[in-house]
């Protein structure tokens, strides 16, 4: 089977979990900006949750190009990752409800943990199912980002308990770290189109 399905379904419901994240920003009762302070956090927990989303959906597109076969596990595997992805609207808004408080924010990194597991997961089995030459492989090399990322994950969690605020920082992170685009992939794909 092609890969186009597998692309499709996930934008899908990608599209739908941001759509559901924008559902829960509510329009202030009021006229004047004092209106809008409330909300600061909870459009800040927005903003941070969309670009994770789109650093996802940006990767994912480009891991998938690499492919020229899904298996059956890869489609277990993506809807194993697609699941982490779903829960974090709810997380969002629980952290921008309860402005930063640990235990949202814990419950935050702990989503975005298992995401980045559920990532790894699904690129080790189109590297397995591609084989060890697979442009994958060849695009993330030593894939530093993606070994990082769940460290810094794991950290921030107990230290949202401690240090709420330096937990968070450690999320923007790891978003700073993806938000450029990663070229690995970019870079492999033009030889193997000749």
């Amino acid at each position: 089977m092609g890969t186009s399905r597998l692309e499709s379904f996930s934008d899908g419901v990608l599209a739908i979990i941001i759509t559901i994240m924008v559902l829960e920003l509510k329009v202030p009762q009021g006229r004047d900006l004092e209106t809008l302070l409330p909300l600061i956090p909870v459009f800040l927990s927005y903003v941070l949750s969309f670009v994770f989303l789109a650093i996802y959906w940006n990767n994912h597109h480009h891991m998938l190009h690499t492919c020229n076969q899904v298996t059956g596990a890869m489609l277990w595997a993506n809807l194993h990752l697609l699941f982490w992805l779903s829960l974090i609207p709810f997380a969002t808004g629980w952290m921008g409800e309860n402005p930063f408080e640990s235990a949202p924010a814990a419950l935050y990194g702990g989503v975005l943990l298992m995401a980045a597991i559920a990532y790894y997961i699904l690129q080790q089995l189109i590297i397995r199912t591609q084989g060890e030459g697979s442009l994958l492989r060849l695009a993330i090399g030593s894939d530093w980002k993606g070994k990082l990322s769940p460290i810094l994950y794991a950290t921030a969690i107990p230290l949202a308990f401690w240090q709420r605020w330096l937990s968070l920082g450690l999320y923007v992170l790891v978003a700073l770290l993806w938000l450029i685009p990663d070229p690995r992939i970019e870079r492999v794909l033009p030889d193997a189109e000749e």
